[in-house]
């Protein structure tokens, strides 16, 4: 195989490596606010889990249109 083809086939991994994490990363993101919710968190503590929640979606739509 040449250099760049597996070169190629590094980045593409390294894209679904970051899907894969990022997806994980917002599960877990949605879990603990809900169960932060249930033990009755404030209104300031929940709406930092909410901006963590958009940023990690924002990157996930960036990584699927840039075709990661």
């Amino acid at each position: 195989m040449s250099a760049a083809r597996e070169s190629s086939n590094g980045r593409v991994a390294d894209g679904f490596r970051e899907l894969d994490d990022l997806v994980l990363h917002l599960k877990g993101l949605v879990l603990v606010r809900k169960v932060q919710e249930t033990r009755g968190a404030d209104h300031d503590e929940l709406h930092m889990y909410g901006a963590e929640i958009e940023r990690v979606r924002d990157r996930l739509a960036e990584l699927v249109r840039a075709g990661a």
